[in-house]
């Protein structure tokens, strides 16, 4: 058997396959040598300097220079820095800064690892809950992986929310503007909280979430930044209490739900008439033959661990998971009673789709 099987391998595609899975795993080793140059302040120091050599890395950042010089050797392998060979020296380019050294920056990456890292640390509680069909809470995590997605998402939130995602809603910035009632649904870190009441003055905004110690960040992130009329408050999505909200917002949450269906009736029950659910999801067409990419391979993998896992352990009537794609979050919202369901905008990243009653 295993002699029939040798030869109906096809050289080529073996090649090709193997090259393929060298290659992620050697981007799983890249990943934690980008976690290291972002902890110690390694790209910052090459930022905008120009070819530096080893030693003046190690100086700039107060590390052994023996280790700093490996770690070079390891970004330029991976085309993350570049040498040049007759000077001996490593020079961090303006667009390789702006994603690596550049923490204000929309494509700013490494904190993102922070999320496998936290994958790594929980991989016996994944296997267990596949042998099980149990499900894994939010807040049963290593720790990193509340940072790691905090971070991911609140510089794209920050590019884009304020200046393109709410004015794509109809009406929406002019009630902000005036002054409205907003309620972001599993806020987390309550980074999009912020950013819509430093926008906003005139509108008051309150944060939701379960998971106690993100909303203790939240109320911190709040206060640093001078934001007020901005509360943070623990409850469930189908439990938060208000009503006359003139924007319920989920961001990237709701597929995490053991029950969006609940959520989106609740949301009917406490916006305001005329009020608008702001719906914020992972990317995904609605096919799983469509969705073959890099973001969506990144996509299905936390949803496994995290998305899904999280949804379970609330009950999973229905587990949608971080590829659901627009249909079948229009058919909750539809059942929920909501008649308007629409994508306003899109980024490679997410879909930004709108609902009213």
């Amino acid at each position: 058997m295993d002699s029939i099987q040798v030869g109906a391998i096809d050289p080529a595609k073996l090649d090709a396959f193997l090259a393929r899975a060298v290659g992620d795993l050697s981007a799983g080793y890249g990943g934690v040598m980008v976690s290291i140059g972002n902890r110690l302040g390694l790209y910052k120091a090459m930022a905008g300097t120009g070819p530096l050599s080893s030693r003046e890395v190690a100086e700039r950042t107060g590390c052994a220079e023996r280790y700093v010089r490996e770690w070079l050797g390891s970004q330029v392998a991976g085309g993350y820095i570049v040498y040049h060979a007759i000077s001996d020296t490593y020079e961090l380019t303006p667009e390789q800064a702006f994603v690596l050294a550049n923490e204000e920056s929309p494509v700013f990456i490494p904190n993102a690892w922070a999320v496998p890292a936290s994958m790594w640390f929980d991989e016996d509680k994944a296997v267990e809950a596949f042998r099980t069909g149990k499900g894994i809470a939010w807040g049963d995590h290593d720790g990193r992986l509340y940072c790691g997605v905090a971070g991911f998402y609140r510089n794209a939130y920050r590019a884009s929310l304020v200046s393109q995602w709410l004015p794509a809603l109809d009406g929406v910035v002019d009630k902000l503007r005036a002054g409205a009632l907003v309620a972001d649904v599993g806020c987390g870190h309550g980074h999009s909280t912020v950013l819509m009441a430093q926008a906003f003055p005139a509108s008051h905004f309150r944060g939701f979430d379960t998971h106690a110690q993100s909303l203790t960040e939240a109320r911190q992130i709040a206060a640093e930044a001078g934001v007020a009329r901005a509360t943070f408050t623990t409850a469930r999505a189908d439990e938060y209490p208000g009503t006359g909200y003139d924007l319920i917002c989920f961001f990237d949450c709701l597929h995490d739900m053991g029950d969006p269906l609940a959520a989106a009736v609740h949301a009917a029950s406490a916006i305001a008439p005329g009020g608008t659910v702001m719906l914020v999801e992972p990317f995904a067409n609605d096919r799983i033959e469509e969705n073959v990419s890099p973001v969506a391979r990144l996509y299905y993998a936390a949803s496994t661990t995290m998305c899904c896992a999280h949804a379970i352990s609330e009950g999973g009537r229905l587990v949608l998971g971080a590829q659901a794609g627009e249909a079948r979050l229009a058919e909750v919202f539809r059942k929920a009673g909501f008649a308007h369901f629409r994508r306003a905008a899109e980024t490679p990243f997410n879909l930004i789709l709108e609902a009213r009653l």
